[in-house]
Formats: C-alpha cells, structure tokens, sequence
C-alpha cells in the first residue's frame, strides 16, 4: 500500500497519540501500546514504511527528536537531590554502565555468536535505560525513599553517556590501527565532553539572560526556546560529531536549576512536545522492524535477555551501591527497573544502518535485538515494578497518606492528629514561616508551590494516596485539585467548601470543583479557622458499640464536627456531599467543642 508523506505522518502521529491514551485509561507502560501500534501500521498492516516516506531525512529526525526529548529530560533534572544520592547516580552511569556493556557485550559474544566488534557496539547501545520508560513507571509505582530519585537521575543522565560510548566504539572499530583508534576515540570523548558540556551551560545562561531581561516576548518564549535548544544540538554536533545529546541535556539541566526567570511555562510546553516527539518517533522506528527477523533470533536471543536482566543489572547495581547508605530493599529495586526505551532504539538503528553501509555483516541484527530487549524489558519490569515495590514495602496498593496543601495552624494540627494516628503526613505551603513552624513539630513540610509539577516531583509522596487542599484561597484549592487529580485520582482529591456560597449548584455542589468537599457545607477555610480560635480540639474518638444514626446530625452538630473515620486500617475522609456510617470498633478523627457536654457517642437510643 502506498500513501503520501502528509498521510503518513498523520497516521504516526495519530496511533501515536491513541497509544498513549489508551495506555493511560488501561494503566499500563505507554511504550507496550506504542510498540504495538508501530507493529501494526508497520510491517503487519503495511500502511507505513518509514524509510520510503522519509528517506535519508528519516535519522537526523530521529537524531534531532532525540536531542530535544533529553532536553525535556533534563528539566526535570534538580540538583538539590544530588548531595544525598550523588555517589550513587555517579557510581551507575560509570561503574555500573562499565559492568552493564563488558555483560552485556560478552553475552552476545558467547550466546548469540556475533562479532565481537558487533558485539561491543550492542554492549554500548543496551547501557541507556531512557527517561521515557523509567518517568511513567515511577509515577505509576512512587516509590518511597531516596530510589526514585537515583532513577530519575541515571535515566535522564545515562543516555547521552550510552550514546557517546557507542559511538566511541563505533569509531574504533572502523579504523585498522588499534594504537591510533585509542587515541583518536580519546580525543573524541574530551571533545563530545568539553564541546557538549560548555555549549549546553551557554545555551541555558544565555535563553536565561534574555527572559531575565524581557528580550523576547511572552508569546515567542516556547518557541524561542525549542529554537535555542536545536540551534545548541546542531551546532554540538557540527563541531563534534554526536555531542548534541549531551548538549541538550546540559542545557535542559542549567535552565532548570538557574534561579533567574521562571520556567514552568517551558517546562510544559517542553512536556506536551515530549509526549509528541516520544510518541511519534517510538511509532515510526516500531514501523521498521521486521517481525520475522526478531523471530528469527530464536531462543539464544531470550537467554541473551535473561542474562541483561538478571545478571547485567543486578551486578551493576550491586557494585554501584557499594559503601551507600541503601537498604536491601531499595538496592533490590534498583536492580530491578533497567528497561530501555526509544533512546536505545533510536541509536541501535542508526548505527545499524552505518555498519551495514561499511560491511558488517549482520549488522541489521543489532536494531533486532535491541527492540527485543526493549519489548522483554518493559513487558517484565513495567509488569512487575509495582507488585515488587509493594513486596519490599518500599510502595502501598492503596496508600492512606494524605498531602496537605496548607502549613497554617490549622493544617498543622490536622496534620499531627492524623500522624500521630499512624498515617504518613505530608505539608506544603508557600510560607517558609509556616513549615519551619511544622518541622518544628516533627510533621513532614515542604516550602513550595502545589501547582508546580517540578516541585511537587521532588516531594516523597510514597505511601501517600489522598490530597486535602486547606488554604485560605478558593482557587489555589481548586487547581491543586484539579493538578492533583491526574497523580492521585478524582476520588481522592479534596478541598474545602468555598467561602462564598453563590456558586453553588440547588444539589449543594459547586459546579466548578473538581475537589470532593471536605467535613460540611459550612466548613470553610474561615469557619475551620474560627473553630480553633475558639478554642475547639481534635480528638480521636474510639467506638465500641455502634452511635446513633443522627447522633451527630442533630444532637451534637454544635458540639462536634466529624472530620475522618478509620475502619480496618483505612481512612474514609468525611465529605460534605456523602453520607457516611458508623460502626462498633471505628476510630473517629473529630473537631471537639470546648463546651462539650461528654454525652456517650456509643449510646444508642
């Protein structure tokens, strides 16, 4: 079937596209449903063939989506995290990519019998484990402790690495002279690292300096930015052939820990075209393949993958983690999440098609093994990630931590109650004052703003699956809701009723909400905050016999407000808008009057 550019490209973008909403609506990895969907409008169906439709331009797109999506990658990239894992993000994009391409290299020496320059190249190719594979399994998972954050750095970092060393040896073995290929592939490496490294820092310093000084107009920053960071790669790679990579990562890495202009605008921007370029490059390199010529592997290609992830990680992980402050079970996870992505594709096809162009023979089986190795590593660790994470206790199936937005007294106080009551607690607030004042207390605080995706990426939110906006502002409630509700669901977001009730819908909901109402209709920010005033406490109150049906409802309404019931381990936030029971052996959270009378809630009429 033969069809124009303007189609083709059109049905890329569209399964593309499809595939990562259905990857979302079914909660699997995104790179599955993107393989298959590149299977299918490729060598299954027949609709697209990639090397016709692009021709010679279809590797240095490729090559330049690559760059940006590292950009992208580095972004995301904080340095604050560095001074607690730095040892061992260090230790894995050296010691343990070293271990991870001598294995790797050797196994497809001795287990697949291919060359060994061949296999040296494969052994370089197979290092990267790529942000766009490791990024949506740790939001899947949200591992506690320090692991998450050694992933996100080592996914983002390891693939410009992988891909110079490739290169590096791609370069040796084409020269005769094994002396002279050693220093040339030296040279090489200082230039791709000088050249790569400084061109990225002036890069950022400079699209900083101009946004600092208002050079360029709000509604060309994206665009503006997209141009400087192409301009950066080509210019990289004109001077030092495939520097580019590392050149976007260092750019996307300044821009984002630089302190003089805000970037979240860029930043999601640089994320929507993430998931475009991702989706769209991943599709057309799955396209290429060959179905037959995977099959063709046979089973010494399945014992070359259990070696790569039974044996290649765990050993590079083992030795990286050596002298670290990592427990067993953290280490066992990272010995456990390496799946490559669109990174690994991408170079092994390009540098197939060198050395098939220089004589090599059997060169085409390098793109062959490498999706093999990308299918077999997502499908186990994309599977097993989760349940593995829960086993070690390192991740909850249902979390009952809460996160809440606002550090004030009266966040505080809830904060404590529901710690104290054996749940993980996490506080944000924009007022430095208000979570020194929580430190303070023991409670676990970060100083930030809740609409920023980067800064909510460096909180510890591992064993935390509920989210209560408590702020005095209406509408930061409202959009921490509805920014939350993609990590934590639409059921588990909640914030307070309005002050103003003029909004409200003739059923009592407020039609604009996306967050649950929390506790009454009535408990604003301003009645919660005059409650405490007032002298109102928190009080867990144990039940041993089943209360009233409207005990609370009528005869103690001006006397206690219910805020949680904890039944079986599980903590049921109260709404405005559900109602709720009770039963004989709950533990009830609840807003106590200073006047009480102490009527017996267990007493039944």
């Amino acid at each position: 079937m033969t069809i124009d550019f303007t189609l083709g490209l059109a049905i890329i973008i569209f399964a593309g596209i499809l595939a990562q909403w259905l990857a979302w609506r079914l909660r699997i990895p995104s790179i599955l449903l993107l393989l298959i969907f590149g299977l299918l409008i490729g060598p299954i169906f027949n609709f697209v063939h990639p090397d016709d439709l692009f021709g010679e331009m279809l590797f240095p797109l490729v090559s330049l989506a690559v760059g940006i999506i590292l950009f992208e990658g580095g972004l995301g990239l904080r340095f604050k995290d560095l001074p607690e894992i730095k040892h061992v993000v260090w230790s894995l994009i050296t010691i343990g990519a070293a271990i991870t391409w001598a294995v790797s290299a050797a196994a497809a020496y001795v287990i697949l019998g291919l060359d060994m320059q061949l296999a040296l190249v494969l052994g370089a190719i197979l290092i990267v484990s790529g942000p766009t594979v490791i990024l949506p399994l740790l939001r899947d998972v949200r591992p506690e402790g320090p692991v998450g954050s050694i992933l996100r750095w080592e996914g983002i970092l390891i693939d410009p690495v992988g891909a110079t060393l490739a290169l590096l040896v791609f370069d040796v073995i084409l020269q005769t002279n094994l002396r002279e290929a050693t220093g040339e592939a030296i040279t090489n490496l200082f230039q791709i690292a000088i050249i790569g490294g400084a061109l990225g820092w002036m890069g950022a310093k400079g699209l900083a300096a101009m946004l600092k000084r208002y050079l360029i107009p709000d509604h060309l920053h994206n665009a503006f930015t997209l141009m400087a960071v192409i301009a950066i790669f080509a210019l990289s790679n004109l001077l030092a052939p495939e520097s580019g990579l590392l050149a976007a990562t260092i750019m996307g890495m300044v821009l984002a820990n630089q302190n003089a202009v805000a970037i979240k605008h860029i930043i999601e921007f640089k994320e929507d075209l993430g998931v475009l370029l991702i989706s769209s490059i991943f599709v057309l390199l799955a396209a290429r393949l060959q179905l037959g010529d995977i099959l063709e592997l046979g089973w010494p290609a399945l014992i070359f993958l259990a070696v790569i992830i039974f044996l290649a990680r765990p050993f590079s992980v083992f030795f990286s983690t050596l002298g670290s402050t990592l427990n067993l079970s953290e280490k066992a996870f990272l010995a456990w999440m390496a799946p490559r992505g669109i990174v690994a594709a991408s170079v092994a096809s390009i540098f197939a098609i060198e050395l098939a162009h220089v004589g090599f023979p059997h060169a085409d089986k390098i793109v062959s093994l490498t999706f093999l190795v990308i299918i077999g590593t997502v499908l186990v660790y994309g599977l097993t990630a989760g349940p593995l994470a829960r086993r070690l206790g390192l991740a909850q199936l249902n979390p009952q931590g809460v996160l809440l937005v606002g550090a004030h007294e009266g966040g505080r106080r809830l904060a404590a109650i529901l710690q104290d009551a054996g749940f993980k607690t996490v506080l944000i607030d924009t007022n430095p004052r208000h979570c020194s004042l929580a430190q303070a207390d023991g409670l676990q605080a970060y100083c930030g703003n809740a609409l920023f995706e980067e800064f909510i990426e460096e909180i510890d939110l591992g064993g935390v699956g509920k989210l209560l906006a408590i702020t005095p502002n209406d509408e930061v409630n409202t959009l921490a809701c509805i920014h939350m509700a993609d990590i934590f669901g639409r059921s588990n977001v909640y914030q307070l009723p309005p002050q103003s009730t003029r909004d409200l819908t003739r059923d009592g909901l407020p039609s604009h909400l996306v967050g649950r109402l929390l506790f009454g209709p009535d408990m604003t920010f301003q009645e919660l905050n005059e409650r405490f005033h007032a002298g109102w406490k928190l009080e867990t109150l144990d039940l041993t016999a089943p209360p009233a049906p409207d005990i609370f409802a009528q005869e103690m309404k001006d006397q206690m407000a219910p805020l949680f019931v904890i039944r079986d381990g599980a903590l049921k936030v109260i709404t405005a808008t559900e109602p709720y029971s009770l039963q004989a052996g709950d533990r009830l959270i609840a807003l106590i009057a200073p006047d009480f009378t102490g009527r017996d809630i267990d007493d039944s009429p």
